[in-house]
């Protein structure tokens, strides 16, 4: 017996329960695996079955890159998929060899330069969904005395503008995934783009928002399946304690309600992969406080709350 029929045995046999949809996925998959595997030695044959039981397993898992899993809430992002190894198999892409190291050092995390799109190409071979958490970061300028008043001042790196990060780096991501034949993009950014007088725009001068916008409107018209999550002020707590909330076109700012979690920013952005809900949509994201309110935990509603495509 051959590697093709064991596997469309074992598949007929266990996805009679399945979805349409995700049953034709895993019989189209296993036909690609049995084709590109049809040939091997006959002593291989009778390992099959629990060959096969793995191929099953990987067959309906997906494999999500994480880009910025360096920074704080991408940290959160890869450490939530590399538990749920049952739903994932994580990727993370950072850049430097420090920064991998500081998450694990593990061999799926790749070191890439977003600003170089060939360097870009191994890390997302293979991989069914992106999330993308790469930002540009002003550091402060150096000599600043709180208890002189006044406000401190912010410069970027030569090569870490936001247009070089936020604009380039990012439509390289985005290229290289849809050319990788990904499924699903969920990028993360910010609330304030509608403002230009936003102050995060004159940290700098690097116009943040206005380059982070920019890329956001690329994916919108890439053709990808896509999820835009406008994040409100990011607070370092723990997540799922919350009421969270979805808004447009900065209308939480607006509110006493706009600052959110990492943790809740990084579960929302997991939980985009699993709804169709949460599908060629862009959002504003926050929460009320914590005891007020009753902490989400159906995603799909959440998701259903907005029908805003940018």
């Amino acid at each position: 017996m051959t590697i093709a029929v064991l596997t469309r045995v074992s598949l007929s046999s266990s996805i009679k329960s399945y979805p349409t949809d995700l049953r034709d996925h895993l019989e189209r998959s296993a036909t690609s695996f049995s084709l590109r595997h049809r040939r091997l030695p006959r002593k291989v044959h009778k390992n099959c079955g629990a060959f096969s039981a793995t191929a099953m397993a990987d067959l309906v898992r997906s494999t999500v890159l994480v880009t910025g899993a360096g920074g704080r809430t991408g940290q959160i992002v890869y450490k939530k998929l590399k538990e749920r190894t049952e739903n994932y198999i994580a990727r993370g892409l950072v850049r430097t060899e420090e920064s991998k190291e500081k998450i694990g050092g593990a061999d799926d995390v790749f070191v890439a330069d977003i600003r170089d799109a060939q360097s870009i190409v191994p890390a997302v071979q293979g991989i069914d969904a992106l999330i993308i958490l790469t930002s540009s970061v002003p550091k402060m300028k150096p000599g600043y005395d709180p208890s002189q008043g006044g406000r401190p001042e912010f410069y970027f790196e030569d090569g870490a503008y936001p247009e070089q990060v936020d604009w380039v780096g990012q439509k390289n991501q985005i290229d290289a995934a849809k050319a990788a034949g990904v499924k699903q993009i969920v990028l993360v950014g910010s609330m304030g783009g509608t403002d230009l007088n936003h102050p995060l725009n004159s940290l700098g001068n690097g116009n943040i928002l206005v380059w982070k916008r920019k890329a956001e409107q690329y994916l919108a018209d890439s053709g990808v399946p896509y999820t835009i999550i406008r994040a409100g002020g990011l607070q370092d707590k723990d997540g799922g304690l919350r009421e969270l909330l979805v808004g447009k076109n900065d209308e939480l700012l607006k509110t006493e309600t706009r600052t959110i979690a990492r943790a809740d920013v990084a579960e929302v952005s997991i939980q985009a992969l699993q709804f169709e809900e949460a599908k060629f949509k862009a959002f504003d994201l926050a929460s009320k406080p914590e005891g007020t309110g009753t902490p989400t935990t159906d995603f799909k509603a959440l998701f259903s709350l907005t029908s805003e495509r940018f």
